[in-house]
């Protein structure tokens, strides 16, 4: 059974189809890939994943459980994270603090022990603090837990983006663009990131990239979406030797 089962997925805005019809299996431990020109409907199939737009129809499925239509919170507990094209930090918070807002998942405790700071506070928070430094560590940000996550540089603000999702305790991570306005060793450095979060922690990721040189290092099959159609999906080799996939590059 696939991890992901997207059934003919569609979302109407007034009179345009944004997206239509798309379908996708995505199995366990897979790093698939989601590309096609600007405005193709990409970002909108991740909303729709997440619960920020509705379907207009179509299912999906994931680990076996419907989620269609649920909200944003339901669909994350489900086991979907996501990061954004345009980084979405706590920049007035710590590093540390950032990736505690996820950990927030599975770690609760009521208002009255919060404040009145009772035993059971200074408990969760400590095995907070462990989790979370454990995660920063993967992603080389432990040095620099307590500083403002606004002064980080911009590749470690990507980094600290993956890992806040990551402490959600997620089934599949979405990357939306995770390679914007990086430069080449950066490129090549968050390759290897992704690489070691697929392998480290077993996950499997669907990422939104233009940069087609992470793209074809990474990613093991992609799909291809054009005017918010399924163009062609398959192995990465044989997807970007497509002649329709081509043309439709060199027509952005």
């Amino acid at each position: 059974m696939a991890l992901l089962e997207v059934k003919k997925l569609g979302i109407s805005f007034g009179g345009l189809r944004a997206v239509d019809e798309f379908s996708v299996k995505i199995e366990k431990g897979e790093l698939y890939g989601l590309i096609g020109p600007n405005g193709a409907g990409k970002t909108t199939v991740f909303n729709l994943l997440t619960g920020v737009y509705k379907p207009t129809d179509g299912s999906i499925i994931l680990d076996g459980v419907d989620i269609t239509g649920k909200n944003t919170i339901q669909i994350n507990h489900a086991g979907i994270a996501r990061t954004f094209q345009n980084i979405r930090l706590f920049s007035n918070l710590s590093v540390i603090d950032n990736v505690k807002v996820g950990l927030h998942n599975h770690y609760k405790y009521s208002a009255a022990t919060g404040v009145f700071r009772l035993p059971k506070y200074f408990r969760t928070e400590k095995e907070m603090d462990k989790k979370a430094l454990e995660l920063l560590k993967v992603f080389d940000l432990d040095k620099q837990a307590y500083l403002p996550a606004s002064g980080l540089p911009y590749g470690k603000q990507r980094k600290l983006e993956i890992a806040r999702a990551l402490a959600t305790e997620p089934k599949l991570l979405l990357l939306d663009e995770p390679a914007a306005g990086m430069n080449p060793n950066e490129t090549a450095e968050l390759m290897n990131t992704i690489k070691a979060v697929r392998d480290e922690f077993d996950m499997t990721v669907l990422l939104i990239e233009h940069d087609m040189s992470l793209v074809s290092g990474i990613c093991e099959k992609l799909s291809v979406l054009n005017f918010g159609q399924l163009l062609c999906q398959g192995k990465t080799g044989e997807v970007l030797s497509n002649p329709e996939v081509i043309t439709a590059y060199l027509g952005e």
